[in-house]
């Protein structure tokens, strides 16, 4: 059980994909402007990366080792049906959601760090649980960074800036700077 623990921890803070690997940017720059709609978003998030997490253990352990060749092409076919599941469920429990989060949900098809995470799940020989491990603390990891850029950027809306420093110039400087605090935790988990 700790080794699941040590991979979401190491998921959600040491390696995130989005202020480590800086992957799944598209929605964080985009989706990062009120805490709701972030919040919302990083659910999206982790609900298709739970799907495409064992959607890759199951091609990895049962498919795949016959025909290795087609995992990249596999991995994103899963991970498009998720997305498109994802997005009629939203459409249909929540229009006004859909309507918020705009191109960005149909972006997270194409969203690297999804694919990153079925393509490290597979490449690390993870278990089942250790897979979703990773998948959720990726999720949660997306999650944060979404909330603390949301957060700073609601704050921010009440701060007088330099005309050089409004609009995307602000939003690149913070997460510049989320990117090194998060950076700092990189040696202490090994997963």
């Amino acid at each position: 059980m700790g080794d699941l623990a040590w991979i979401f921890i190491s998921a959600m803070v040491v390696n995130n994909f989005t202020l480590a690997y800086f992957l799944g940017l598209c929605p964080f720059m985009g989706v990062s402007g009120k805490i709701y709609t972030a919040l919302r978003m990083g659910a999206a998030n982790i609900f298709v990366l739970t799907v495409a997490s064992v959607c890759a253990w199951f091609l990895d352990t049962f498919v795949l080792p016959y025909a290795p060749f087609l995992k990249l092409i596999s991995f994103i076919l899963v991970i498009a049906s998720a997305v498109q599941i994802t997005e009629m469920t939203i459409k249909k429990l929540s229009p006004a959601l859909f309507r918020a989060l705009g191109i960005y949900l149909p972006l997270i098809t194409t969203n690297c760090a999804i694919l990153f995470m079925a393509w490290v799940q597979a490449n690390r020989g993870y278990s089942f649980l250790q897979g979703l491990a990773f998948a959720w603390g990726a999720g949660a990891g997306l999650t944060l960074a979404l909330v603390l850029m949301a957060s700073i950027r609601e704050d921010l809306e009440f701060v007088k800036l330099p005309a050089i420093a409004r609009g995307n110039a602000i939003v690149f400087i913070i997460a510049g700077i989320l990117s090194l605090a998060f950076m700092g935790f990189a040696g202490l988990f090994t997963s």
